[in-house]
């Protein structure tokens, strides 16, 4: 086998690690994104006028 075959072939490998390193990389930042966005609308959801008690305690049916 030939050098300059072994160097490209070392040459290639080492690119495509550093390929799936990035990918992986951004997909994680990608998923922290989602999980700030996730636990910002949780609060949203959680936070919010109170009822007064009186008021969801009935359901009219007749139409």
């Amino acid at each position: 086998m030939d050098v300059t075959g072994l160097t490209s072939l070392s040459t290639a490998l080492a690119q495509a690690q550093t390929g799936d390193a990035v990918g992986t990389l951004v997909l994680k930042k990608a998923m922290q994104i989602e999980a700030q966005g996730a636990l910002q609308l949780i609060e949203a959801a959680t936070q919010g006028t109170r009822n007064p008690q009186h008021l969801g305690n009935q359901v009219d049916v007749q139409a």
